[in-house]
C-alpha cells in the first residue's frame, strides 16, 4: 500500500500483488482508493490482430439485495482482482476493470447503479464471478473485524475483571502440562495475565463465566486463523473453469466463526453487566439500555444467521454472520466503556458516572485509595484518557459516543489501539516466563507435605518387613531396557547420541533392580526404593511423563508362594494405611492365561501379543479387543470367541479357584494352568489366614502387558467416591434431548470408546463403571435415533459433563518375575515385586483433603519468634535457643504486630513468642496461642522450658 493524500492506495494486477482482507475492508469502507497496474491493463489489450470488436450491451452489475454498501463494494473489489487476473485473449476488455475501479474510487453509496457496456464473454463471466465474489469479499470484511475483534477483546475483558474484581487466580493454572489443553486457550490465558499483572483490583468475585474467557476467546482465535486463511487462497486464486465448492469451503469456517464470535458476545454482556452493577448514577445505564443490547437479541441475529445457513443462501448466510459480528463488536465496545467507566469515570465526569464530585473536597480526594492497575491495562487506559482529554469532553453521552469511535475499526486510531494490545502482551517480561514440559508437574508447597507423609507411610511399611533401600541411575543402557517391557518398549524415553554409550531414561524400576542383582551377584535380596521413572506416553488427567514409583521386590530362593503372599499383604497394608478409601487388588496368574491361550488354540508365539490385547479390556470393550486380534494379531474369529468366554470370569478368589478344579475343567487338562491353579490355592489360604483376601479378586481378564511377567499378577483399582459417584439424574431428562445443549453434548463428546455394535450394550464392567440411575439401555434407544451411526464414547468426557470427577484408573500393580535377572547374567534368580504408582494416589489423597476440608499444613513449624521493630540480632538469639532445643521454630521481624499475627496464621504456626521495646527492657516474652489467641508473659531464661512443655501436651 501507498500513500496518496489522505488515503492509501492499494495497486491491483502486478507481478506477485496480493489482495489482502485488510485492503478489501479499506477499500469497502473508502479508506483507500484502487488504483490498476499499468501491466496488467496492457495484457488484457492485447489481442490477435485484424480482430473485429465484440458486439457489445448495456449490463449493471448487481450483487445480492441483502448485501449493504460496504458488503457490497467488498465484492466488488474481489471482483475486480479476478477480471485482472484472467488470461489475455478471454475477451476482457479493459474499459470493464476501469469503469469499477473508477465506481470504488468515487466513494458512493450505491454500487453497479450505472451500466456498462459489455461483451457476450464479459457477461458470462461477469454472472459466473458474481456469487463467489460476493462470498468472498463479505468474508474478507469478516476477516478483517474477527482478526481485530479477537485482538482487542482479551484487552477489554482484562478491564472488565478489574472493573468487577474477578478472581483470575485460575488463569494462572490453564496449562495443566498434560497436552490436553487448547494452544490457543494458553495462549488467552497468558494475555490476560500479562494485561493484569501487578493488578491490586482482581480476586475478590469468583464466577464461572469469568474462568470461562480464556476458553472462549481461545476459540475464537483459533477460528479466526481457520477463516484468515482460506479467505486468502480465495482472495488471490485466479478465476477456474469447472471447479467448485467455493460457498462450502467458506461456508464451512464461517459456521464455525459464527458460533465462536455469539459465544464471545454472550461472554462478554455477561462481563459488561457485571461492571455496570459497580455503576453507581442511572444515566450510563439508560444509555446501555437503550441500546436494547440482550442475549435476546444476540440470539435473534444468531437465529437469522443459523435459518440463512439452512436455507443454502449462501450471500445472505455470510451478510447475516456479518450483522452479527457488528452486534458483538458493538457489545465489546460497551463492555470497555462500562469497564472505563468504572474505573477512571469518576475522575473525568465524577457523579455521572460513579457516584464521585468532580468539583469536590480536596481532602475527601486526598484521601481517596490508589487505584493500582495491571501494568497492560493500565496502559490501555492511560491511551484512552488521553484521547478524552485532548478532545475536552466532558459530557457523558458525547464521551461514550468517542468512545464507540475509538473502538470502530474504521476509526484512524483504531490501527493505533491495536498495535498497543500487540506491544503489551508480546513485549511484556512475563510473557518470557519459562513453562514446565507437557507430562510434568511442579510440587507446591502443599503438595510437597502430602506427598512427605505419604512416603513417609510407604518407607515405614517397606521397613516393617525387612526391607533394605537401593537407589540406581536415572538412565541405564539402552540394551538393558530394550526387549523388557513388549509392546510398551516404545514408550522408552532414549537419550540422544553423544557419541559415546546409548542409554535411555528408567522405564520402571524393577529392570534396573535386575540388573543390580545380576551384575553384583546376589542369590537374594529384599528391597524398596522411591524414585522417578520416564515414560514417553500421551499425558492426560492423572498421567504423566514423570513420575514416582514407589517398589517393593523380594529376590531369591524361598517356600512355595511365601514371597507372592508377603507383596500382596505389603500392598493391603499401603492402601489401607495411606486411607485413600476402596480398592481391589486383581489377581491372576500368566501360567493360567498361558493355559487358557492354549486351550483357546493360540499359537505360543503369540502368547504375548495376545495378552497385550487381553490387558486393555479395563479401557475397551470385548468387542473392540476381539477385532484388535482377529484383523491386527490374526487370530481366528472362533479363537477370538473362546478367549472371550474365559475372560469374563471374575470373583471372589476361593469360590472361583474351586470352580476352575471342578472335575471337567479344562484348565485341570493343561499343565501350566494346573500349576498355576495349584500356585493360586496356597496363596489364597494364606491370605485368607491374613484377613486381606477380602480386598482380592480373581480376575481371568488381567493379563498385565510386560513381558518379564511368569508367575501372579496382580493390580489395585481405586473404586472409591473420589473416584465415582453415583448420577442421580430426574426421571424426565430424555425428554431434553432435543435442546441444543444435550445435542452438543451428544455431538461434541462422544466419540468411540464404549461402542456399541448391532444394538448391544455396553458390558457390564462398564455399565458398573457408569453407576447411571436411568438404564443405559434405555437411554441408547431414546438418543440413539436422532444420530444415526452415532457410537457412544469415553467415559472420562462422559463424567466431564454430568459433572463427575476424573477417573483415577489402577494405582499398583506387580507380579512374579523368575527369569528376568536371569536376562543380565549366567544365574536364574527368582524375584516377585510390586510398584506403586504414587502420582495417581496423591490426586486421590489431594482430592479428599478438598472433600473433607481438611487444611494442609506445608511446614511443621511449631513456633514463630516475633520481633517487634528492626532488631534481628536479639531475634537471631531467640530463635536459635528454640532451634539448640531441637524445637521447630521461625522467626520473622516488623514493626506492625498484626503484620507479625497475620503471618503465624497463614502459616497454621500453633504458637508466637512476642517480643517488643518493654519485653526487652523487662527480661520477658509473650507467649502467643494462636488458636485461643490467649498470652502470657514470662521470663525470658525459661521461655524455652515452658514452650516445650506446652508443645507437649
Amino acid at each position: 500500500m501507498a500513500e496518496s493524500g489522505s488515503a492509501s492506495v492499494i495497486t491491483l494486477g502486478g507481478k506477485g500483488a496480493i489482495l489482502t482482507s485488510s485492503s478489501v475492508y479499506s477499500v469497502s469502507n473508502s479508506l483507500a482508493h484502487v488504483r490498476l497496474d499499468s501491466s496488467a491493463l496492457d495484457r488484457l489489450s492485447s489481442s490477435p490482430p485484424n480482430q473485429n470488436p465484440p458486439p457489445v450491451t448495456n449490463y449493471q452489475i448487481l450483487f445480492h439485495q441483502s448485501l449493504t454498501p460496504e458488503e457490497s463494494r467488498a465484492s466488488l473489489i474481489v471482483l475486480l482482482n479476478k477480471l485482472l487476473s484472467v488470461q489475455s485473449g478471454s475477451g476482457v476488455r479493459t474499459v470493464l476493470p476501469v469503469h469499477i475501479s473508477e465506481t470504488l474510487n468515487s466513494g458512493g453509496p450505491k454500487i453497479g447503479s450505472e451500466p456498462v457496456e459489455v461483451s457476450e464473454d464479459e457477461r458470462a463471466l461477469l454472472e459466473k464471478l458474481s456469487l463467489p465474489c460476493a462470498l468472498c469479499g463479505v468474508c474478507a470484511v469478516l476477516d478483517y473485524k474477527s482478526t481485530a475483534l479477537s485482538t482487542i477483546i482479551d484487552a477489554v475483558a482484562a478491564l472488565s475483571c478489574e472493573a468487577s474484581g474477578a478472581d483470575v487466580a485460575a488463569f494462572n493454572s490453564i496449562d495443566s502440562g498434560d497436552g490436553f489443553t487448547a494452544k490457543e486457550e494458553i495462549a488467552v490465558a497468558g494475555d490476560l495475565k500479562v494485561l493484569l499483572n501487578g493488578s491490586k483490583l482482581v480476586g475478590k468475585v469468583k464466577t464461572e463465566e469469568v474462568l470461562e474467557t480464556p476458553k472462549i476467546n481461545g476459540k475464537l482465535r483459533e477460528v479466526v486463523k481457520l477463516v484468515h486463511s482460506s479467505t486468502r487462497i480465495e482472495l488471490n486464486s485466479g478465476v477456474r473453469v469447472g471447479i467448485s465448492g467455493t460457498a462450502k469451503a467458506l461456508g464451512a469456517n464461517v459456521m464455525a466463526l459464527v458460533s465462536a464470535v455469539k459465544n464471545v458476545g454472550e461472554s462478554s454482556l455477561f462481563r459488561a453487566k457485571m461492571s455496570l452493577s459497580k455503576v453507581v448514577g442511572d444515566e450510563l445505564r439508560s444509555l446501555f439500555e437503550k441500546d436494547g443490547l440482550t442475549g435476546d437479541s444476540l440470539r435473534s441475529v444468531y437465529k437469522l444467521v443459523l435459518v440463512a445457513h439452512l436455507e443454502e443462501d449462501n450471500v445472505k448466510f455470510v451478510h447475516e454472520a456479518n450483522v452479527l459480528l457488528g452486534l458483538v463488536l458493538k457489545i465489546v465496545a460497551w463492555e470497555a466503556v462500562i469497564a472505563f467507566a468504572v474505573l477512571e469515570g469518576g475522575e473525568l465526569l465524577g457523579e455521572k458516572v460513579n457516584g464521585g464530585d468532580a468539583g469536590g473536597d480536596k481532602k475527601s480526594e486526598k484521601k481517596k485509595k490508589k487505584v493500582v492497575l495491571g501494568k497492560g491495562t493500565g496502559v490501555i487506559v492511560q491511551l484512552i484518557k488521553h484521547r478524552l482529554q485532548s478532545k475536552g469532553l466532558g459530557v457523558l453521552e458525547k464521551w461514550v459516543e468517542d468512545l464507540f469511535s475509538f473502538l470502530d475499526p474504521n476509526d484512524p486510531d483504531f490501527d493505533g489501539l491495536l498495535t498497543k494490545v500487540k506491544e503489551i502482551v508480546e513485549s511484556n517480561e512475563s510473557r518470557r516466563l519459562p513453562k514446565l514440559p507437557k507430562g510434568t508437574r511442579d510440587f507446591a508447597k502443599e503438595q510437597m507435605a502430602i506427598r512427605g507423609k505419604a512416603f513417609s507411610i510407604i518407607t515405614e511399611v517397606f521397613k516393617r518387613h525387612g526391607a533394605t533401600a537401593l537407589d540406581t541411575p536415572v538412565f541405564e543402557l539402552r540394551e538393558t531396557l530394550t526387549g523388557k517391557y513388549g509392546e510398551d518398549s516404545k514408550l522408552i524415553y532414549d537419550l540422544a547420541d553423544q557419541g559415546g554409550e546409548l542409554c535411555s531414561l528408567r522405564y520402571d524400576l524393577t529392570v534396573p533392580f535386575a540388573r543390580y542383582v545380576a551384575m553384583n551377584g546376589l542369590t537374594s535380596l529384599k528391597r524398596h526404593q522411591i524414585a522417578k521413572v520416564y515414560r514417553r506416553d500421551n499425558p492426560s488427567k492423572g498421567r504423566f511423563r514423570e513420575f514416582y514409583q514407589c517398589d517393593f521386590d523380594i529376590a531369591g530362593q524361598y517356600e512355595r508362594m511365601g514371597p507372592d503372599f508377603e507383596v500382596i499383604k505389603i500392598l493391603t497394608e499401603l492402601l489401607d494405611e495411606l486411607a485413600i478409601g476402596d480398592y481391589e487388588i486383581k489377581l491372576n496368574h500368566r501360567m493360567l492365561l498361558d493355559g487358557m491361550l492354549e486351550i483357546c488354540g493360540v499359537p505360543p508365539e503369540k502368547f504375548r501379543t495376545i495378552c497385550s490385547s487381553i490387558d486393555k479390556l479395563d479401557k475397551q470393550t470385548f468387542e473392540q479387543i476381539k477385532k484388535e486380534m482377529v484383523e491386527e494379531k490374526g487370530l481366528t474369529v472362533e479363537t477370538a470367541d473362546k478367549i472371550g468366554t474365559f475372560v469374563k470370569e471374575r470373583g471372589s478368589p476361593l469360590v472361583l479357584l474351586s470352580k476352575l478344579k471342578q472335575e471337567g475343567s479344562k484348565f485341570l487338562e493343561n499343565n501350566s494352568s494346573k500349576v498355576a491353579l495349584d500356585d493360586l490355592e496356597i496363596l489364597f489360604q494364606a491370605l485368607e489366614k491374613s484377613k486381606c483376601v477380602d480386598n482380592v479378586v480373581f480376575d481371568l481378564s488381567l493379563a498385565r502387558g510386560l513381558d518379564y511377567y511368569t508367575g501372579v499378577i496382580y493390580e489395585a483399582v481405586f473404586k472409591g467416591e473420589t473416584q465415582i459417584k453415583s448420577l442421580s439424574l430426574p426421571e424426565d431428562w430424555l425428554a431434553e434431548v432435543t435442546t441444543l445443549k444435550i445435542k452438543y453434548f451428544l455431538c461434541a463428546y462422544l466419540t468411540s470408546t464404549i461402542a456399541l455394535d448391532n444394538g448391544n450394550v455396553m458390558p457390564v464392567p462398564v455399565l458398573r463403571l457408569c453407576q447411571l440411575s436411568l438404564t443405559l439401555t434405555v437411554y441408547i434407544s431414546k438418543i440413539k435415533p436422532m444420530f444415526p451411526g452415532l457410537r457412544l464414547s469415553s467415559v472420562p468426557n462422559l463424567y466431564s459433563f454430568l459433572g463427575k470427577k476424573d477417573v483415577v484408573g489402577s494405582i499398583a500393580a506387580g507380579g512374579r518375575y523368575d527369569n528376568l535377572i536371569g536376562m543380565f547374567g549366567t544365574k536364574q534368580v527368582p524375584a516377585v515385586g510390586v510398584s506403586l504408582g504414587i502420582e495417581r494416589v496423591f490426586t486421590i489423597m489431594e482430592q479428599l483433603q478438598k472433600e473433607r476440608n481438611q487444611t494442609i499444613r506445608a511446614t511443621e513449624t511449631q513456633v514463630l519468634v516475633a520481633l517487634l521493630g528492626d532488631k534481628l540480632p536479639q531475634a537471631a538469639e531467640l530463635v536459635s535457643d528454640l532451634w539448640n532445643a531441637k524445637v521447630k521454630a521461625e522467626f520473622m521481624v516488623h514493626k506492625k504486630v498484626m503484620k507479625l499475627i497475620d503471618r503465624a496464621r497463614e502459616s497454621k504456626i500453633p504458637w508466637m513468642v512476642i517480643v517488643g521495646e518493654r519485653e526487652l527492657n523487662e527480661g520477658i516474652v509473650k507467649l502467643k496461642n494462636i488458636d485461643t489467641t490467649v498470652e502470657e508473659t514470662v521470663p525470658r531464661s525459661k521461655f524455652v522450658e515452658e514452650l516445650q512443655r506446652r508443645l507437649n501436651q
